[in-house]
């Protein structure tokens, strides 16, 4: 065997329970050769000129990939997808629905989320309380549309099975359900009654219990993560 064959096909550069959360999830069910780096946040790995090199804004995630290096968890996301057929094909009926809600899911759920998370970003520690308060309300409003959308559609891209739109959403739902009753964020499996026994389902998928058990927590992973 060459020196070639035996190297991973990817390396994620990851920090626990961030983003690359996601992107493990995807790795394991791709089934391709990987190899994980921990990022030493404390000692300013992210602001190193090599990891900048990665990801510009010096972000989680990063993913060296034979392509190049990439960022943004919905463009890697669709990069494994499509290279481990992982999502429906270009040709298939139900590609355009996919790629409508994956960006729905980046754009009015992820970036939502991250303000809520990190509000003095968005408008500095005076406003942070009206940030969370305004995007908190805005995650439920956007999170019930979605949930409507699936019970009366029952999409093909969001199966019972483990799927990149499952762990993505399973996910946000993840950091959403840590916060504590009465937060204006909070969203738990049990509010979403379409979505909720989907994530039931992939939490106890082998990619779900690899990555639970790579990052030392609980295997309910989406349901009672903390």
């Amino acid at each position: 065997m060459t020196e070639a064959a035996t190297q991973p096909l990817y390396t994620l550069h990851f920090s626990p329970d961030s983003a690359s959360f996601i992107v493990r999830l995807a790795l394991r069910l791709s089934g391709a050769s990987f190899a994980e780096v921990q990022i030493n946040r404390a000692a300013g790995e992210l602001d190193s000129p090599a990891y900048r090199a990665m990801h510009p804004l010096g972000k989680i995630p990063a993913i060296q990939t034979p392509d190049g290096p990439m960022f943004e968890t919905a463009a890697i996301l669709l990069y494994l997808a499509d290279r481990h057929a992982l999502a429906p094909a270009p040709d298939s009926p139900a590609r355009a629905a996919f790629l409508k809600w994956l960006f729905f899911t980046s754009t009015n759920l992820h970036a939502p989320l991250m303000q809520v998370f990190y509000p003095n970003r968005v408008a500095g520690p005076d406003n942070a309380q009206a940030v969370v308060a305004h995007m908190g309300a805005t995650l439920q409003d956007n999170f019930r549309v979605l949930d409507r959308m699936i019970a009366a559609e029952a999409p093909d891209w969001l199966p019972l099975q483990p799927s990149i739109m499952g762990f993505y959403l399973g996910t946000l739902i993840r950091w959403l359900s840590g916060f504590p009753e009465g937060h204006p964020a909070r969203i738990t499996t049990a509010d979403l009654p379409a979505l909720g026994p989907i994530l039931v389902a992939l939490e106890t998928s082998d990619a779900a219990r690899q990555v639970a058990e790579a990052e030392a927590c609980a295997p309910t992973i989406f349901t009672n993560p903390y």
